[in-house]
């Protein structure tokens, strides 16, 4: 008869580890390729203990995986120290390396101090060197979201709950393999195996809304409605699949109202229906990484792009970024790391980080900057402060530097981020203008070619700009 790696039988109802170790299996079989490198973020608490011991056992059965674990130390418990210990030694005896990472949650927060430890939690999973980001969320925390999303009025999308596999920005892809699984299951399962794990303090706190629908009114919901967790499970795969249609709506309908550079032009925008505008306008946020917009917002952003005039520039601002109206298209644009406000000196590297992303300075012969030039006087870079002039060729006159980046049609707020490389005093070369004349390199002479890889403001799936 077959058995799991635990002796016991895997697929038999009443075995909470055989079935527990099939769901994982099923999960991870499609998804992993041999040798894929998987991180639990293991909390100390059951569920995460759970997965992570299942995970080990499905390991030691052999399943090509390699398994590390983190711990995300927020530091807002007197007890935070000790959890993570208790990680440190569940790792040792799962034989599974594991890293403690303390992250500093602001004391005071619009969000709050449980959204703000999210959210730096979530900075942690995206910075693992994994290929999946491993998760321990089961069946009654979906239900217990869905339920409230729904009391807080959230769209088709937000009404979905969490979803199985999502990428984590450029880190590893995030995944929920026990979603489906009841809690009395990994339970069932922790007690089979005699696991011992953590209870963290706040998750039985009343004054958060969360462990109220928890443990006061789910369980009388579910004394009415026997199931009733299921069945909202359920009710979100119903609404999952209405935002996989809405966000197909929304791709054909930004093909539709797209310019030759895939910008969208507000005056086709504003030709859609507004249930369409709408849709449309929360993909863009949503493409950009943004959180889904509330309605208040959508509202107000709609109502300035239905009014905008041929040449009317709008700035729409939300607390993670800005959608602008900038000659007649739509640009999203995310909050990035902040430029440098004093000069950085530059002393012949080979790149400088600035805001976010990078200037590489490439040798080259007969092209870019004389580099002979550059060593007559100190070089550094530095933001505009207004009245700047360069001359990009010769054979025209200087001219103000607020024309020239009018012209190549840089986005103000692009303008304000960029590199300016100056010698002495003079301005030598701008992102996306060029090299003054006066600092040509001649044919054959030693030169240098700056090239600024900036954060691209996440809009159409972009990345990076690089700008010469």
């Amino acid at each position: 008869m077959e058995r799991s790696a635990s002796g016991r039988q895997p697929d038999r109802a009443g075995d909470p580890v055989g079935k527990i170790q099939r769901t994982l299996r099923e999960c991870l079989e499609p998804r992993l390729s041999d040798g894929q490198r998987l991180c639990v973020g293991l909390s100390g608490g059951r569920d995460s203990v759970v997965l992570l011991h299942a995970l080990a056992a499905l390991r030691s059965s052999g399943l090509a995986l390699t398994l590390s674990a983190v711990h995300v130390h927020h530091g807002l418990s007197p007890h935070a120290d000790d959890w993570a210990r208790f990680c440190t030694v569940v790792g040792e005896r799962c034989s599974i390396p594991l890293e403690v990472v303390r992250v500093r949650v602001p004391a005071v927060s619009r969000e709050g101090p449980e959204a703000a430890a999210r959210r730096e939690r979530y900075v942690v999973f995206a910075d693992r060197q994994a290929d999946w980001l491993v998760l321990a969320h089961q069946r009654d925390d979906q239900a217990e979201t869905i339920l409230f999303r729904l009391l807080r009025g959230a769209g088709v999308g937000g009404a979905a709950g969490m979803p199985v596999e999502r990428p984590l920005g450029e880190g590893p892809r995030l995944l929920r393999p026990l979603l489906g699984i009841p809690r009395a299951t990994i339970a069932a399962y922790a007690e089979a195996c005699s696991l011992v794990w953590i209870d963290d303090e706040s998750n039985t706190d009343g004054r958060h809304r969360r462990n109220h629908l928890r443990h006061e009114v789910l369980p009388r919901i579910q004394q009415m409605f026997p199931g009733a967790a299921r069945a909202l499970v359920r009710a979100g795969e119903h609404f999952c699949e209405a935002a996989v249609l809405l966000d197909e709506l929304a791709r054909a309908d930004r093909a539709s109202v797209a310019g030759p550079d895939g910008r969208i032009e507000v005056s086709r925008f504003n030709d859609l229906s507004p249930p369409r505008a709408r849709n449309l306008l929360r993909f863009e946020l949503v493409s950009a990484g943004l959180r889904p917009p509330e309605t208040r917002w959508l509202r107000e952003a709609m109502r300035q792009l239905g009014t905008a005039g041929a040449d009317a520039e709008i700035c729409v601002a939300t607390s993670e970024g800005e959608i602008h109206v900038y000659r007649r298209a739509l640009h999203v644009v995310t909050h990035r790391q902040a430029v440098p406000v004093a000069p950085v000196c530059w002393h012949g590297e080979a790149e400088l980080p600035w805001g976010g992303g990078r200037l590489i300075f490439r040798q080259t012969t007969g092209a870019g900057i004389d580099r002979s030039l550059l060593d007559q006087a100190a070089v550094h870079l530095a933001v505009r402060c207004g009245g700047e002039r360069l001359q990009p060729s010769a054979k025209r006159p200087t001219r103000y530097l607020r024309k020239l980046l009018q012209e190549a049609a840089i986005p103000p707020w692009e303008r304000a981020r960029l590199p300016l490389l100056w010698c002495g005093g003079r301005l030598v070369w701008v992102p996306g203008i060029g090299v003054d004349a006066a600092f040509a390199c001649p044919p054959a002479a030693a030169g240098l070619l700056p090239l600024w890889e900036d954060e691209q403001p996440a809009s159409a799936g972009s990345a990076r700009r690089r700008c010469a």
